[in-house]
């Protein structure tokens, strides 16, 4: 007999423990942090790559100017095209890591305007409430 456990190939892993308001407030929390700094990181990467091709640029130009072997000059060429391609691509991530972002905050303010009422009403009343789905209907 198999020990895993059958579940939708989107959805991750279970992890222990039950659900709560303040564990997924957490994690959707940190969730947009995440998004927001790699996006971050990904537009200074984008920056720094456009630079590096400019030198890249500037240094063929110079080499072809002193008549430095042609070979040598196109992989310099070569290596201003990959840094081009390696901006654009991370311009591409970084778009896809801001529409995560607006979703994981949309996720975390939706939570927030449904459940925190519910939340703070059962941890400021005194009384013991029932345990999850105890009221729950057949």
């Amino acid at each position: 007999m198999s020990d895993l456990v059958p579940r939708p190939a989107n959805l991750p892993a279970a992890r222990g423990g039950s659900p709560s308001f303040t564990k997924l407030a957490a994690r959707t929390a940190a969730l947009t942090a995440s998004a927001l700094a790699l996006k971050e990181g990904l537009w200074s990467l984008k920056r720094r790559m456009e630079r590096d091709a400019s030198h890249a640029d500037m240094l063929a130009d110079l080499c072809t100017a002193a008549e430095v072997e042609p070979k040598f000059t196109g992989l310099i060429t070569e290596a201003g095209t990959a840094l081009r391609a390696v901006a654009e691509a991370s311009a591409e991530v970084a778009r896809t890591a801001d529409q995560v972002q607006t979703n994981a905050q949309g996720l975390h303010d939706a939570h927030q305007s449904e459940y925190r009422g519910v939340f703070e009403a059962v941890n400021a009343s005194g009384v013991r409430q029932a345990r999850p789905g105890f009221y729950r209907t057949r």
